[in-house]
């Protein structure tokens, strides 16, 4: 099957992103412009156009009307999606030499800017789930331990960045965590490519986004949380902690000289789409229809996990001793298609297209998976992660990445140096970062988790030879 085919098609309940759900609920404006002559919108950096660095045209006003309505400082749109800003973000705040501190569920866009950026990742442990195996938000006097133990490193750091929500839509309280961080000085960048949309501040019951909290800089995917188009994405700056002049130095360095003039466009449109009374109505009829979609699988005990986000569904498989990678597949030919498939869950992004025929069939496609699966396996605890509180690579991830390396099987790496990233995608959050050593207590869980991820974790590491 070709590629044009394939995309094509549309036939399933597209539970996964981007959240514009095949573009059942793109913005008016663009879903007109994609309706034109094919290809009239494919410009270049044109006069009247510029560009995200360009001050002057159309994208300029266009992102400085954004911050205006959001009511910060600055903002950039971007074409190379969370990942291209969250690693400008980094150069900008960090010299090489300097360290950031970054919890050890941070996307792996973040090692790699630390990679070719010379920057030591300071990484922290969080809360851990071991029903599910999911890595948890955690409180002020949790950073303030984490920020204890960072000091006896002795390292230069230069920025914290904090993850939220997490891509199973887990929200901390921000507020003090962002206070936390600016009582050391130090300016925070927040990855929240998982929560665009908690910009419209449509309901006092849903999270704050970090941006009304006081963070420095802010990321948001807008084809995740938003009704963008695959790689639209926006940083958003306010506060005198970050030069400006830094962030376009630094995005110049990694995005491409010839943005995409669509989307552009779709980031003008998803951010409007998201502050403009239309829109917000519309996204307040979508969360409603997700929170009653949730009570009826409920009451049909279909096993769903809190979370603080009701555009995301997290299926408990691992209740019913299921894998969720396994049950996913199940769902998939039912034709319903989720987003994020890991050991013990399933998780479905709802996300901005109405579902309103999705109630009876979901809970007929589970109790059939039940039927057919006749598991006998008992529900078991997943091994919290054998991290410290706070730890650092032991060689510099840029040398070691770089460095001469021979392949080794994991259960010969204990001792060794990783060259490698090991990373099951999604989600994107390493398990172990270039410059690391292999201990026995951290090979043993990659052995373990290689049970769990056998597609995605292999059983030879690459160490510096």
């Amino acid at each position: 099957m070709g590629l044009i085919t394939l995309l094509s098609g549309n036939k399933s309940e597209n539970l996964f992103l981007p959240a514009h759900g095949r573009g059942n609920s793109l913005p008016k404006k663009l879903r007109k412009l994609l309706k034109l002559r094919p290809g009239i919108w494919d410009l270049p950096e044109l006069f009247e156009i510029g560009g995200p660095l360009i001050g002057e045209g159309a994208v300029a006003e266009s992102q400085k009307s954004s911050a205006s309505e959001v009511g910060v400082d600055r903002c950039w749109y971007g074409v190379n999606g969370a990942t291209g800003l969250l690693q400008s973000s980094l150069l900008a705040l960090a010299r090489p030499g300097q360290a950031v501190l970054m919890p050890r569920n941070i996307h792996k866009s973040c090692i790699q800017a630390c990679l070719f950026g010379g920057l030591t990742p300071i990484l922290f442990d969080v809360p851990f789930l071991s029903d599910r195996g999911h890595a948890y938000i955690f409180d002020r006097s949790w950073l303030q331990r984490v920020f204890i133990k960072a000091k006896e490193l002795e390292e230069d750091i230069a920025a914290v960045v904090l993850v939220n929500p997490s891509y199973q839509g887990y929200s901390a309280d921000m507020e003090p965590l962002i206070k936390e961080v600016h009582s050391h000085s130090l300016p925070v960048l927040v990855d929240e490519a998982h929560g665009g949309y908690l910009v419209s501040q449509i309901r006092a019951d849903l999270p704050k986004s970090a941006l009304t909290l006081g963070a420095d800089l802010v990321v948001h995917s807008l084809h995740k949380s938003a009704p963008g188009l695959v790689q639209s994405a926006v940083l958003w700056s306010q506060g005198d902690k970050v030069d400006p002049f830094k962030i376009e130095r630094s995005i110049e360095l990694l995005q491409t000289s010839s943005p995409s003039s669509l989307l552009l466009a779709s980031c003008e449109s998803s951010i409007k789409e998201l502050i403009e009374p239309k829109g917000q109505k519309k996204l307040n009829a979508r969360i409603e229809e997700a929170e009653s979609l949730s009570e009826f699988l409920i009451s049909h005990d279909v096993p769903l996990l809190q979370n603080s986000d009701p555009l995301r569904l997290i299926l408990h498989t691992s209740k019913y001793g299921l894998s969720g990678i396994e049950v996913d597949k199940k769902f998939i030919d039912k034709r319903i298609i989720g987003e994020l498939a890991e050991p013990g869950t399933l998780t479905f992004c709802l996300g901005f297209s109405s579902h309103k025929g999705l109630k009876k069939k979901f809970v007929r496609v589970w109790n059939e998976i039940l039927k057919s699966s006749n598991s006998q396996q008992k529900f078991s605890l997943f091994k919290r992660p054998p991290f410290n509180v706070v730890s650092k690579p032991l060689n510099p991830c840029s040398s070691s990445w770089g460095s001469n390396f021979e392949s080794v099987s994991l259960k010969e790496s204990i001792g060794r140096i990783s060259v490698d990233m090991v990373c099951p995608y999604p989600p994107g959050i390493p398990l172990l970062v270039p410059g690391e050593v292999l201990d026995k207590a951290r090979v043993d869980w990659l052995v373990e988790q290689r049970c769990f991820w056998p597609d995605q974790i292999s059983d030879f590491v690459r160490v510096i030879s």
